[in-house]
């Protein structure tokens, strides 16, 4: 008995989990969480390790292929410098409505700092791989989305319409800025989605889908940017060589969103009688009683009237014998520049319809060009343009891969074409509208994207592999993502 006693007072009673003593367990599950911890740390340090590895990679990559890195192109050299020389010369000639006595040089001045930054960000962008555009393309495209919206709603005045944002005294339009994003993200899209066929249905559709939602952005802030960015990105495109029936698919998908964008600002009113007597009054005011002839407030249907009345004027031309008045004025006065010039011209500085032409430093200076030049220098000024982008057609033509031909073409119709409506405006070939002729016309913004777009254009000659080059193919091939590999099929020798 005293035994049994004495074993049942050695007997300890425990708690258990599992069959196994709660104690032990709470450490085995202490021990079993710091090796989880230890391991997650590993882990972790593990996946940053490889997304540093990925990073130095990718420099690693990039800077192989700048090691391979070409010469310069003289001739994109050449012609931006040809340009720059005659943007200072003739933006002096046509500013002499901004020349005041105590500063002659000022609007020189002002224009040459801004030629000065393009030129600096044509040297940096010649100088860095043209894959660096790839990384950045859509979120590029976003920032530049965001500034155009918040100029279409907050944004300042600028010849009539709000199409601008002022930063620390400085004039930004983002329209200029949206035309150089939705190209570099085209060319990234189109060069995911080449085949030896063609352009494939995603591709298409997301290009497709990208510029009807820039285009319904930039309507706001003008027509002629919406219609230049659909051209663009119809030439880029065919360009690449998309299948007929899907062309013809994309040009109906823009004719019925161009015909919705239409109906919305052209044909549904935007303003009440209210408002209508209101902005009269308003005028009225103003004018200390005069007579007011018409008046619209910011909300109404101005711009379009706008449109309206240029789209009217245009058909019906303007005769010699019409009165010149603030409708008219700068289309009589851009032709009596032209036909002042003749076949030699005036010479330099010696305009005379630039004290009277308005805004003849910016969206009529190719008028004041043909005046000092006569119709030989505004031939040449045209000839430089279409040669730059024959040179950008060489040179794509060559590229190994899909991406820098996009990217170099697409850059160069931007460009040209922008010359071209600026020169069919100024001949009336087109009806009015304000687009800059890059690299000369006045204007901060325009400079430094035209700048922008030829410095891209710059890397694509040195920096893109031509068909043959195996060593540079082999390390541009390394430097593009695995997406961003397809072949260039209108090259002599394709590489798959």
């Amino acid at each position: 008995m005293d035994n049994g006693n004495e074993l049942i007072e050695e007997l300890e009673i425990r708690e258990t989990i599992d069959g196994m003593p709660a104690d032990e367990q709470s450490g085995e599950r202490m021990r079993s969480g710091r090796m989880q911890g230890a391991s997650g740390a590993r882990e972790r340090e593990q996946a940053a390790g490889t997304g540093l590895n990925q990073i130095k990679n990718e420099t690693a990559k990039t800077a192989a292929l700048a090691k391979k890195k070409g010469r310069p192109d003289p001739y994109i050299w050449g012609i931006y410098l040809f340009l720059l020389v005659i943007s200072v010369i003739e933006l002096f000639s046509a500013s002499s409505t901004e020349v005041s006595g105590s500063n002659v040089y000022g609007p020189l001045i002002r224009h040459g700092l801004f030629l000065l930054i393009g030129f600096g960000i044509v040297l940096w962008l010649q100088k860095t791989p043209y894959t660096i555009i790839n990384r950045f393309a859509w979120a590029f495209a976003i920032l530049s989305l965001g500034l155009l919206l918040i100029s279409s709603f907050m944004g300042v005045e600028y010849n009539g319409a709000q199409r601008a944002i002022r930063l620390a005294g400085i004039t930004i339009q983002p329209a200029e800025i949206v035309k150089l994003s939705v190209v570099c993200l085209l060319a990234s899209i189109l060069g995911k989605n080449q085949t030896p066929g063609g352009v494939t249905n995603t591709g298409v559709v997301t290009a497709a889908v990208v510029v009807v939602i820039f285009s319904a952005c930039l309507w706001r802030n003008g027509l002629t940017n919406t219609i230049l960015l659909m051209a663009v990105s119809i030439c880029m495109m065919l360009i690449g060589g998309i299948q007929w029936k899907k062309f013809g698919i994309v040009m109906l998908v823009y004719m019925v969103a161009g015909g919705a964008l239409y109906g919305i600002k052209y044909v549904t009113p935007s303003s009440t009688e209210f408002d209508e007597v209101k902005s009269r009054q308003e005028l009225l005011a103003k004018s200390g009683g005069g007579v007011v002839t018409e008046g619209r407030t910011k909300s109404g249907n101005g711009r379009a009237d706008t449109h309206k009345g240029r789209f009217k004027r245009f058909i019906e031309g303007v005769n010699p014998s019409d009165p010149i008045d603030d409708i008219n004025r700068q289309v009589i006065f851009a032709k009596f520049s032209q036909a002042n010039g003749g076949m030699f011209g005036q010479g330099p500085g010696n305009s005379r319809e630039s004290a009277r032409l308005p805004l003849a430093f910016s969206d009529y200076i190719y008028s004041i060009i043909v005046e000092d030049t006569g119709f030989i220098g505004g031939a040449a000024v045209l000839l430089l343009f279409l040669l730059l982008l024959a040179r950008a057609g060489r040179i794509a033509y060559k590229c190994s891969r899909a991406f820098p031909a996009f990217l170099i073409m697409g850059c160069a119709v931007m460009i040209v074409f922008q010359a071209l409506v600026h020169m069919a405006i100024v001949t009336g070939v087109f009806p009015v509208s304000g687009q800059p002729l890059p690299f000369i016309s006045k204007g901060g913004t325009s400079v430094v994207v035209m700048s922008s777009a030829l410095g891209i254009m710059m890397s694509v000659a040195r920096f893109a592999a031509h068909s043959g080059d195996n060593k540079k193919i082999k390390a541009e091939k390394e430097a593009l993502p695995a997406d961003m590999q397809a072949a260039n099929f209108s090259s002599q020798k394709p590489v798959r």
